[in-house]
């Protein structure tokens, strides 16, 4: 089944695009999410003019997050946990904690956007990604120290 992307997908492909996918996956979930629409004659016309209705917005949209990202320059977020003798956690800093302290810090961001392969389990400095835009991350600093360093 050929379909026409009206939202990015992840690992399909982005708005606008033909992308050929399997019957179910199509009819079942991006049809009904309103993430896709059949690819028929009369649709490829009509998402040619989205196309570059989007290729404007997307222009504005990354300079929105370039400025975005510059303000996230010097932004640190630093957690306080009990953790065991090895710097072991007890539990784990998450994307949904991350967010939470940054949205403290002023800055409204949505956890999906923060890219975090498994949760942080151990004390120290990390990187996490944060992915603004298609073509703009930024490195967001996460500090993690034992309850005990804060206190002296």
């Amino acid at each position: 089944m050929e379909v026409i992307l009206k939202q990015d997908v992840d690992k399909l492909g982005h708005q606008g695009d033909v992308v050929k996918v399997a019957e179910g996956y199509g009819r079942n979930y991006l049809l009904p999410k309103k993430l896709a629409i059949e690819a028929t004659a009369a649709n490829k016309t009509v998402i040619a003019q989205m196309k570059a209705a989007a290729v404007r917005r997307i222009a504005s949209e990354k300079a929105d997050a370039e400025a975005l990202a510059k303000q996230f320059e010097g932004v640190t977020v630093t957690f306080t946990r009990r953790s065991g003798e090895n710097n072991q956690l007890f539990g784990s800093v998450t994307t949904s904690d991350i967010a939470h302290e940054l949205e403290g810090k002023g800055f409204t961001v949505d956890r999906r956007k923060l890219v975090l392969n498994e949760p942080i389990k151990t004390t120290g400095d990390f990187k996490v990604a944060l992915k603004l835009h298609r073509d703009v991350t930024v490195q967001v600093p996460v500090h993690v120290a034992k309850e005990a360093e804060v206190a002296q």
